[in-house]
């Protein structure tokens, strides 16, 4: 049970990589690592969780108390690239009403159009 984070910051957007479990023993891991990014007015902050193999309460948590934060200073936060399993994570708990997700299916269909 492990997660790693990478960052690449491109201007506005910083992009992030999430891949592991995210769970309750890694969850302090990864806010720690989030709470590493510079928020600024008008940053658009992506994660990636195409390979989050396996999230828990904790780990959503984890994602509600960095939307708020982004929120906060006038940012966006979109996660992309979840499985479906994870999109209905965020479904059933009524978290994709208020925030911007791309599940992997609509990743892909925007990624064969270009």
């Amino acid at each position: 049970m492990n997660v790693n984070v990478q960052f690449r910051e491109d201007g506005e957007i910083i992009k992030g990589f999430i891949e592991g479990e995210v769970d309750t023993y890694t969850a302090p891991l990864l806010r720690d690592e989030l709470d590493t990014i510079r928020i600024f007015e008008g940053v658009l902050i992506e994660l990636d969780l195409s390979q989050v193999n396996y999230m828990d309460s904790t780990g959503l948590g984890i994602f509600v108390a960095f939307y708020k934060k982004v929120l906060k200073q006038n940012g966006n936060l979109k996660l992309v690239a979840l499985s479906s399993r994870l999109t209905r994570l965020f479904e059933i708990t009524g978290l994709s009403e208020l925030m911007d997700i791309e599940s992997n299916k609509r990743v892909k269909t925007i990624n064969e159009s270009i």
